[in-house]
């Protein structure tokens, strides 16, 4: 049968060519379709009964599916979900987990979007959350926890303060009541940090920062440990022990100590709909092919340029896990390997004043909201991320009127230097211009 045979122009333009020959391709390939068709009509009911294959990209696709087993691999869980942004796998994750009249007990040292999920929108469906401020103190994290309390989280590397998070102790602390703890492992990627390996249950990742690199698209990610124990816990989330209202057997039943990833598979991701793009996967996908280079290289960065603003005495302080004047910098050692991270907190003096005249005057590193990226990047989060917060919570977090943050990328170190004392010298010029005229 020739392509002229197989019906009449309308019909011969959707469906010639759409049966590509099957090739064997060295790069991942981007399965870029909404659906997928279906072999028989057993094979259809097999998808929709237990799962198997692919029908609908909202629910798995191959080219998602690949980059999900190279992240659950990198940070050590047994599943992983890729999902459309960082805020989405921090939603996804919490509402697979809570319920209305359910509580969370947070670390008050995370991103505001984080925070603007757990103080509004969570709220708003009467899950209420504790915040706690002194996050290296386990104690302050039990006296936290309530009987309906269900999950505790955290940032391994906190914004903006830096603070490091210590693990093992508090995945301990909620060990003791069967709560799992959820750690955003953004800031220190798995190349730094396997929060899992320390005892934390689920890993949720901002995938546009480090993992993709390049600032080019939105994802995020959320690994579970494969390590639910309906035994110990199933009381705390009946909907991952009990079976369905149709008589279909539970989630445990089904899927073992993965019932929680499981769930927010089939339940969770896919009714509330932040399917990434495969495209955005294949993005993500490729940009973890270098992560341990672009890490390894950008933490070398953000040491040497911390190092060098704290010895600077236009430099108030420098909020950096990496320098032995970090509050956490012993839990650094023992946490973090292979580097300090890159994204960090400097205070200059001279306030708003110096802090604008910094960032206008620099070349080399770019002023954006963003982090993780090749490129260096500074941001006022007074300004900006937290300007919705009063003056002394923003004090209390570490961000005060002079503070930038800095997100340092592959360029040559003397160059960013270079860059920086630019910014100095016209930070020190206006400020010292405004003391002469108010004198």
């Amino acid at each position: 049968m020739t392509e002229r045979d197989r019906g009449g122009f309308a019909t011969r333009q959707v469906h010639v060519g759409a049966d590509a020959a099957h090739a064997t391709p060295r790069a991942l390939p981007i399965h870029l379709t909404a659906g997928f068709t279906f072999d028989s009509f057993d094979d259809a009911a097999a998808h929709f009964g237990v799962g198997d294959g692919f029908g609908y990209t909202r629910t798995g696709n191959p080219t998602v599916e690949a980059v999900e087993r190279k992240l659950a691999s990198l940070e050590g869980g047994a599943e992983a979900l890729l999902v459309a942004s960082g805020q989405a796998a921090v939603a996804v994750a919490l509402l697979g987990l809570v319920e209305a009249g359910t509580h969370i007990v947070s670390s008050t040292h995370i991103y505001e979007g984080t925070r603007g999920l757990l103080v509004d929108n969570l709220a708003r469906l009467g899950i209420e959350t504790t915040f706690v401020d002194d996050i290296g103190d386990p104690d302050a994290w039990r006296r936290a926890i309530r009987p309906e309390t269900r999950v505790l989280l955290g940032e391994s590397i906190a914004n903006a303060r830096n603070d490091v998070l210590d693990v093992a102790a508090i995945a301990a602390v909620g060990d003791e009541v069967g709560i799992p703890l959820v750690v955003d492992n953004t800031f220190a990627t798995p190349y730094l940090l396997r929060p899992l390996e320390h005892g934390a249950a689920i890993v949720v990742h901002s995938a546009s920062k480090f993992l993709s690199g390049h600032g080019s698209v939105l994802g995020g990610v959320v690994i579970d440990d494969g390590r639910f124990d309906v035994g110990r816990t199933g009381h705390l989330f009946p909907h991952l022990a009990r079976g369905g209202t149709d008589g279909s057997a539970s989630l445990w039943d089904r899927h073992g100590g993965r019932a929680r990833i499981a769930y927010l598979r089939e339940s969770v991701a896919p009714r509330y709909g932040p399917t990434p793009s495969p495209l955005t996967a294949f993005f993500v996908g490729q940009g973890i092919e270098t992560l341990s280079l672009r890490v390894e290289r950008q933490s070398r960065n953000a040491l040497a340029v911390a190092e060098w603003l704290s010895a600077r005495a236009e430099v108030e302080s420098v909020d950096y896990a990496g320098l032995p004047t970090h509050p956490t910098h012993d839990l650094a050692n023992t946490y973090l390997h292979g580097g300090y991270g890159s994204v960090f907190t400097v205070t200059l003096r001279g306030g708003l004043t110096a802090a604008r005249a910094f960032v206008e005057e620099l070349s080399v590193i770019t002023h954006m909201t963003h982090l993780g990226d090749v490129r260096s990047l500074v941001l006022h989060p007074g300004s900006t991320s937290h300007a919705r917060r009063s003056a002394a919570e923003r004090t209390a977090h570490g961000v005060h009127p002079g503070t930038l943050r800095l997100s340092i990328g592959i360029e040559e170190v003397d160059d960013l230097i270079a860059d920086l004392a630019r910014g100095l010298e016209a930070a020190v010029s206006v400020v010292s211009t405004d003391v002469a005229v108010v004198a």
